[in-house]
């Protein structure tokens, strides 16, 4: 019967196991009410996100009303978080059109902010003045800023000032360019007009090599991204006098030698030769009206670039 016998060692022991396995058993209790506890007190703690929420939406209120404004001692920094890339172009931020802001990175605010700005008679007169719209923070004005070129600023000094009887202020004389003939102009020349900057000039000058020279103010306007609101400004300074033009012999020419014209291409290369192979040299230069596809508009764009050799 000294199994049912237990020495003093053994009952401590005993005691000891039976503790450990009511807390054992104790603990899931125990642990989940300190969750449901810490639960509770983050729910308790939504009402101080909702206030913070609250604030942040009052300072955006107040932020956006100063954009009214065009001028800023601090940088937009909601619209130009990312970093600014597109291509880099010479440009005259007094002629620039919005589409072309966007090439240059800039958002459509900050370009709305501009085009207010020079809509109620505000003027760009140095590169620096452009870091001082709202919208164009420090980085963006850096990387702009070797690309600015301002043509003829309208700065007013002295006697520029004319007197106007109408309004109690003063207002600035008319800017002024000189005129040159379109034909032996530079891309220099070109860069001097009014929203013409170095890669359009370089373009309308190609175009004037490819034509074979201009017999028409109004050829210029066909240049490619040269849109119509800069030609009519810069129209009246050009100028279109007497010039040889390159012609080419419509009863000589191949295909190749006639679809590198601009007002030809391919289709109407292979039109005016197939005529002549058909039905002989062309004797004068209106025979070609006698070619299907040339209708007499596309006439009277050719008829100065071609001659018969005779």
């Amino acid at each position: 019967m000294d199994y049912f016998n237990f020495s003093r060692q053994d009952r401590i022991a005993i005691l000891i196991l039976a503790l450990l396995i009511i807390l054992i058993s104790l603990a899931p209790n125990f642990f989940s009410k300190q969750t449901g506890q810490a639960s509770h007190t983050i729910s308790d703690t939504t009402w101080i996100a909702a206030i913070q929420a609250l604030s942040i939406k009052k300072e955006d209120s107040t932020s956006g009303s100063a954009a009214s404004s065009p001028f800023s001692s601090e940088p937009d920094k909601n619209d130009n978080k990312t970093p600014i890339s597109g291509p880099l172009f010479y440009f005259d931020p007094n002629t620039l059109e919005a589409s072309e802001w966007i090439k240059l990175g800039l958002t459509p605010r900050t370009i709305k902010t501009l085009k207010n700005y020079l809509a109620k008679g505000g003027h760009f007169y140095k590169a620096e003045d452009l870091s001082r719209i709202y919208g164009i923070n420090g980085q963006i004005f850096e990387r702009l800023e070797p690309y600015i070129r301002i043509i003829g600023s309208r700065r007013i000094t002295g006697s520029s000032w004319k007197k106007d009887s109408t309004y109690p202020r003063y207002k600035k004389s008319p800017q002024s360019f000189t005129a040159f003939d379109i034909n032996t102009a530079d891309t220099t020349a070109f860069i001097s007009l009014p929203g013409i900057g170095e890669k359009l000039a370089s373009r309308i000058v190609h175009f004037r090599e490819k034509l074979g020279g201009f017999f028409s103010i109004e050829q210029v306007a066909e240049t490619y991204g040269l849109i119509d609101s800069v030609f009519q400004k810069i129209k009246r300074f050009l100028v279109c006098g007497p010039y040889p033009l390159k012609k080419l012999n419509i009863n000589t020419a191949t295909i190749d030698d006639l679809k590198t014209h601009p007002y030809l291409r391919y289709t109407l290369a292979r039109a005016l030769v197939t005529y002549r192979e058909e039905h002989g040299s062309f004797s004068k230069i209106e025979d070609v009206k006698n070619v299907l596809p040339i209708t007499d508009e596309i006439y009277k764009k050719l008829e100065p670039y071609f001659t018969t050799g005779n």
